[in-house]
């Protein structure tokens, strides 16, 4: 009886690749934390900041493997679904209306980019 072969390591090239891009994104999310004042982390759009930058992680990283299915992406309405609650969020803060729209539209825009990354996650894990 043959023993079964360990699976080969992936191309030193590739792995450099993802190391790099996940270096970049934890120094986005570095100076997110770094330069912003603590009463900022208060406002509901620090939690779609911190979101997004996630989201564009678990994003990042699926476009650099190579093994990826090809069907395995994110839904396009619900990206889009996701920047049009984080804009309004945007735009409730910058015109100071009610701050209970400008939460709503916050955590609207979190909940919708996390159910993305759900999704992407799920169909990964059904390979």
């Amino acid at each position: 009886m043959s023993e079964p072969t360990p699976n080969p390591a992936p191309p030193l090239k590739a792995r450099r690749w993802r190391i790099i891009a996940a270096g970049l994104l934890l120094l986005a999310l570095a100076l997110v934390v770094l330069y912003t004042s603590r009463a900022a982390f208060y406002s509901p759009l620090a939690l779609v900041v911190v979101g997004a930058i996630g989201f564009a992680a678990l994003l990042l990283q699926l476009r650099l493997r190579k093994d990826s299915l090809p069907h395995a992406h994110a839904p396009l309405w619900l990206n889009l679904l996701a920047l049009l609650f984080a804009a309004a969020a945007l735009l409730t803060d910058v015109l100071h209306l009610s701050p209970a729209w400008m939460l709503a539209s916050a955590l609207a825009a979190v909940i919708c980019f996390a159910i993305s990354g759900i999704v992407v996650l799920r169909e990964l894990r059904k390979r």
